[in-house]
């Protein structure tokens, strides 16, 4: 499991991308990139991270089921993932 601080700066970071998204779309379409350095850093969509929805691992994601690569493993072991079958893993 995530610490719950890392989860909720994901939160925070993502929130800030939205607010800033359009103003950051306006600069970089007149190519004002002075302007656009001086956004916050956390503003840009490069700074998020992919966490898994369940346990909020960062690493091993797995971006079609937005989980990590453990998560669907003991969720594809209990059947719960439709057409994965366990082979020798």
């Amino acid at each position: 499991m995530a610490k719950e601080s890392m989860k909720a700066r994901e939160v925070k970071r993502k929130k800030m991308v939205d607010r800033y998204a359009e103003k950051r779309a306006q600069l970089k379409a007149e190519g004002d990139y002075q302007a656009l350095s001086r956004l916050p850093r956390n503003s840009n969509p490069i700074r998020l991270h992919n966490r898994c929805k369940l346990t909020g691992r960062p690493k091993g994601y797995i971006r079609q089921f937005g989980i990590s690569r453990i998560t669907f493993r003991e969720m594809a072991s209990q059947g719960l993932i439709p057409g994965v079958k366990k082979a020798s893993w």
